[in-house]
Order: structure tokens, then C-alpha cells, then sequence
């Protein structure tokens, strides 16, 4: 009977997880599209921005200005890494880590590991790398807790301003690209200098087109050029918010598949179980029964 009691202990926990894996998965349903809508609301201005910034580029005559395009020797590096706050949504944070460190190890092996930053978009990266020897920049490792374009664009900014005054020489952002629920793609783009082949012109004839500006050209790029990189930041933010929450609500709707499973072998076992005790009593009273005829 011991075995049967251990038995109906695991069943019921099997249950509780599988209300709780499910509740898990509806909440991040909801939860994605929220974020779906965002980012499909965000990538058509993202996109525009970044072609008009790549019809401009070539004007960007001001020494400030051509400091945002000209490449430098590397010898400072920040690594933007967007993760997620919680677990339970796969291979998520996982690819990004991975990416990361192939990263480093491909791009930055040169780079003594003191002149690598690594600044945290969610816990989950911070939480792997802690015990590191990279410079950590954990000051927005909780901007997912309140998302908003306000507070990237401030850590844009800082980034911005850190690559202007020399701290660091190049900077790229990986991250989450959404796709759809089931899948992500892993994308490690240069922020800055700015990646002019990130901003593909898919029609050549309109990379010509003349503006008319107002007010000035340079006046018009000091302003376009920083929001164009913070917008990207956004981007990547929106992009691994809604990747998380369909990962996260692909992987609890597996968990609960496979407690049910698990909750048809262990179902399986039980009636087994409580079958050969039937079976093991019987045959006792058989058996006494026999022997009590006998005397």
C-alpha cells in the first residue's frame, strides 16, 4: 500500500503542475500579443527612420557628426546583452548567452577582457555573467519591469555619449528577434559606429532622392542620428519582449503536454499497482481460507 500512497503523492503533484504550466501559458498568450502589436507597430517607423538616415549618411560632413560612421581601432568594447527578468521560456536567454560569448570569442578575442563591457537588458544575462572578469553595467538590468521608450531612450543616450567622449570604440546590441510564438532569431547588431549596411535600401533609384531640408542638413542629422540608434535600441527591446513571451508560452504549453503524459504512465502504474495489492490480498484469503478448510 506504501507504493500506492507514493503513487497518488506524485499524481497530484503531476496535476498542480499541469494547472499551473497552463495557467503559465495562457497569461503569456495574452501577454504576446500585447507585445506582437508593439513591436509590428514599431518596425515600420524603425525602418522608414533608418532608410531616410541611409540616404542622408553621405552629408554627414560635420566632424561630430562623421564620428557616429568612421570605425576606430577597437580597443574598448560594449556589448548591449537583452535578456529576460524570469526563466521558464526555454532556450530563450540561453541562445543569447551563447551568442554572446561566441561574440567575444570570434569579433573581440584580441580584447583584453578588462576593456569589455557588458550591459544588461533584463536579470538573466547579469545573472550568468556576475562572476565574471567583463565590466558589468547592470543599471538597466530592470528596464523590463516598466518598458518604455522613455527609459531605453535615456540608456541610449548614455551609450551614445560614452561612444562620443571615447569610452568605447564599438558597441553592438544582441537580442531576441521575433518571428513568431515558435520562433526566434538571434541578432547581434553594430550600434555604433553606425552600420550602414544594417540599412538595407531595397530600392537604389530613391537612395538619390534630393530633400529639401529645413532647417539646416547638419542640424537636421545631429538630431536624426542619435534618435535613429536609440530607436534601434527600442527595437531590440520590443523585439526580445514579444520573443520572450512566445517562447515562454511555447515551452509551458510542451511542459503541460508532457504532464499529461507523465499523468497517463503514472495512472498506468497506480491501476497496476492497486491491482496486484487486490491480487495479493485475495489470494491471502485463498490461502488462509485453504488452510483453515484443511485443519
Amino acid at each position: 500500500m506504501a507504493n500506492l500512497k507514493e503513487v497518488r503523492t506524485r499524481i497530484s503533484s503531476t496535476i498542480s503542475t499541469q494547472q499551473i504550466t497552463k495557467a503559465m501559458k495562457l497569461v503569456s498568450a495574452t501577454k504576446l500579443r500585447k507585445a506582437q502589436n508593439a513591436i509590428m507597430l514599431m518596425r515600420p517607423y524603425a525602418e522608414r527612420l533608418t532608410y531616410i538616415l541611409s540616404n542622408l549618411a553621405d552629408s554627414a560632413d560635420d566632424g561630430k557628426l562623421k564620428t557616429f560612421f568612421k570605425p576606430r581601432p577597437i580597443n574598448n568594447v560594449l556589448l548591449v546583452v537583452v535578456t529576460s527578468d524570469r526563466g521558464l521560456c526555454g532556450p530563450f536567454n540561453a541562445n543569447i548567452i551563447k551568442a554572446t560569448r561566441a561574440v567575444i570569442e570570434s569579433t573581440y578575442n584580441d580584447v583584453p577582457a578588462k576593456n569589455i563591457t557588458l550591459m544588461f537588458l533584463g536579470k538573466k544575462g547579469f545573472e550568468y555573467y556576475k562572476a565574471s572578469d567583463y565590466i558589468l553595467n547592470t543599471e538597466n538590468r530592470e528596464i523590463f519591469a516598466s518598458l518604455s521608450s522613455e527609459r531605453v531612450f535615456d540608456a541610449g543616450q548614455t551609450i551614445i555619449d560614452d561612444f562620443l567622449s571615447g569610452k568605447y570604440d564599438e558597441v553592438r546590441v544582441l537580442y531576441n528577434q521575433f518571428k513568431n510564438a515558435a520562433t526566434q532569431i538571434i541578432k547581434v547588431e553594430r550600434m555604433l559606429p553606425v552600420d550602414m549596411s544594417h540599412f538595407a535600401q531595397k530600392d537604389k533609384k530613391q537612395a538619390t532622392i534630393d530633400y529639401i531640408f529645413e532647417p539646416s542638413k547638419t542640424e537636421i542629422l545631429q538630431e536624426l542620428i542619435p534618435r535613429a540608434i536609440k530607436t534601434q535600441l527600442y527595437k531590440a527591446a520590443l523585439d526580445s519582449a514579444a520573443s520572450e513571451h512566445g517562447a515562454r508560452m511555447v515551452a509551458m504549453d510542451k511542459a503541460t503536454e508532457n504532464a499529461g503524459e507523465l499523468l497517463k504512465a503514472l495512472r498506468l502504474q497506480y491501476n497496476q499497482a492497486r491491482q496486484a495489492a487486490i491480487t495479493t490480498e485475495i489470494s491471502e484469503i485463498v490461502g488462509g481460507a485453504a488452510a483453515m478448510s484443511g485443519k
